[in-house]
């Protein structure tokens, strides 16, 4: 035990090396704010509705297709000046859809990896979150990347509400990685953006010139068919643990290797009373992926109640350097 925990300790400060922290500059965000549009939508009954999005190429921008859903006939606004699309190619299944305009005067973002993005790094979206008159923007870290499709659906700090789904999802050097797309149920939900390798497939689909709904994003097909890094959120929110061993442990043996899999298996065992088990695994995550803070966090109060001081040092140093504000659920303070 005393060895893999000295592993785990020199493969997490080999690789924060490599996590980015540093907050976008002002002057980076007031030059996003060129590419970003507010959507504008209207149904056969009259009904109004908004999202945001983003220039991806000349003439060219994406928002989610739910954004679009049911509407007989939608434009953007920028800058004070409206456009109307001319036509429109969808990817229902991923909520990916690119509106096609023609002499659209905005600068396209540029495109990040969506591919090889790591854990707590940073990450900024702009959009019109409740409806906004003018882009906000919003910060946070990467919290969890889940294999999907060919790319990474983004989990993030960064909270988002009705309005804001299309907002496009930065890394700190400003290239486009993803789109805000959809939140968990509950008030301690789960934010997910869609990864821009699924947009750039997008961009090359066939196009018509009005919206037709040909499939169910993944995010809203019944709980059974949704991924399994969704049909965890639910249990663990209302302390079902025993369910929760069950999604998870179906899902560990489909993914065997898969940090996420391991970690809400250790964390139903660990409100079951299996804490040796669930320490093992939480370590296991570590060993995979060094910058899980979550994990961390878990052997962090483990190792507070059982007394190991010194683990409790190290991994309070780790959370530290990851995401500071894990230690306020390490040490609550009353208020």
């Amino acid at each position: 035990m005393m060895r893999l925990h000295f592993l785990i300790k020199v493969t997490f400060f080999i690789g924060i090396s490599q996590t980015a922290l540093a907050e976008p500059s002002p002057e980076l965000i007031y030059n996003l704010k060129g590419t970003i549009v507010k959507v504008h939508t209207v149904t056969g009954t009259g009904r109004q509705g908004s999202g945001s999005g983003v220039v991806v190429a000349e003439n060219l921008v994406a928002t989610n297709c739910h954004v679009l859903a049911d509407s007989v006939g939608s434009n953007i606004t920028a800058m004070g000046e409206t456009y109307s699309p001319v036509g429109v190619r969808a990817d229902w299944k991923h909520d990916v859809c690119i509106l096609r305009f023609e002499f659209l005067p905005l600068k396209p973002a540029a495109f990040g990896d969506s591919n090889h993005l790591t854990y707590e790094t940073s990450t900024f979206s702009v959009g019109f979150p409740g409806g906004a008159p003018k882009p906000l923007t919003t910060t946070g870290k990467i919290k969890a990347l889940y294999p999907m499709d060919d790319s990474y659906v983004i989990r993030t700090s960064a909270s988002f509400q009705m309005g804001a789904s299309g907002s496009p999802l930065f890394d700190d050097q400003g290239k486009l990685i993803g789109m805000n797309t959809f939140k968990s149920p509950g008030a301690n939900g789960y934010f997910y953006n869609v990864p821009a390798k699924w947009i750039k497939a997008a961009m090359n689909l066939p196009e018509t010139d009005k919206v037709i709904q040909t499939d169910t994003p993944f995010w809203d097909a019944t709980l059974e068919k949704r991924p399994y890094w969704m049909q965890v959120v639910l249990p663990m929110q209302a302390g079902k643990w025993q369910d929760l061993l069950t999604v998870a442990s179906a899902w560990q043996r489909e993914a065997p290797n898969d940090p996420e899999a391991i970690y809400y298996l250790a964390l139903a065992q660990n409100n079951l009373g299996e804490v040796e088990q669930a320490k093992t695994k939480f370590e296991r995550v570590l060993v995979l992926n060094p910058h899980h803070t979550s994990s961390i966090l878990a052997l962090a109060q483990i190792a507070k109640e059982q007394g190991a001081q010194t683990a409790l040092k190290d991994f309070s140093r780790m959370l530290s350097v990851l995401d500071e504000s894990s230690l306020d659920l390490l040490n609550p303070t009353t208020k």
